[in-house]
């Protein structure tokens, strides 16, 4: 490298050194503990972004009933919360999602025709039948440019309830489970440059 090409990339380093410096010294962790230690809450902000990350999450977040009677499921055999409050932003785009898990002695039936009635005011409700549970099917796909919701599968034991949009969207996942009921509230929404959570 000659003498003067040299001195024309010499500025470019240090800029972009101290570009990275500045974004390292922007960026924030905050991590709250529970009492027993766990982590209850991560908040990671970056001058490009964040992830907010928490396990508390309150139902009215949902903006979907809870069904009559139904418990909060607690932690599975693995350790995994069944609730979860998740904000992703950057760039231009973000996600928002919110979930609880529930339990229930009734029937999937019977939980099922609750969910139909109750997220009638949100639109049109989707009836979906599927052997295991994807949230993310209405992510993927062939046309990108639907905002439309739709099934992923049309057989299985499983129904999932969705309505809205695939920016905008309440979703209730049911599944038998022994005599009763295992059912999910998520609520989902995406934005791009010109809207926000």
């Amino acid at each position: 490298m000659r003498k003067s090409e040299f001195h024309q990339v010499r500025p470019l380093a240090v800029g972009v050194a101290t570009l990275v410096l500045m974004f390292l010294y922007a960026c924030s962790i905050n991590v709250k503990k529970e009492p027993n230690g766990q982590d209850k809450q991560v908040d990671i902000n970056t001058p490009v972004g964040g992830i907010h990350v928490s396990k508390g999450v309150n139902p009215q977040d949902v903006g979907i009933a809870i069904y009559p009677g139904a418990r909060l499921k607690q932690k599975d055999d693995s350790g995994d919360d069944k609730s979860a409050n998740v904000n992703i932003s950057g760039f231009g785009y973000g996600l928002k999602v919110v979930a609880l898990e529930y339990e229930s002695d009734d029937s999937p039936a019977k939980v099922v025709a609750y969910y139909k009635d109750h997220l009638a005011r949100y639109g049109n409700v989707l009836v979906c039948h599927t052997s295991h549970l994807d949230f993310n099917a209405d992510m993927k796909g062939e046309d990108q440019g639907s905002h439309e919701l739709r099934c992923e599968g049309s057989t299985g034991v499983n129904v999932e309830l969705k309505v809205g949009t695939r920016e905008d969207q309440h979703i209730v996942a049911v599944e038998p489970d022994g005599k009763g009921s295992t059912f999910s509230l998520v609520y989902v929404r995406t934005h791009g440059k010109d809207a926000d959570i």
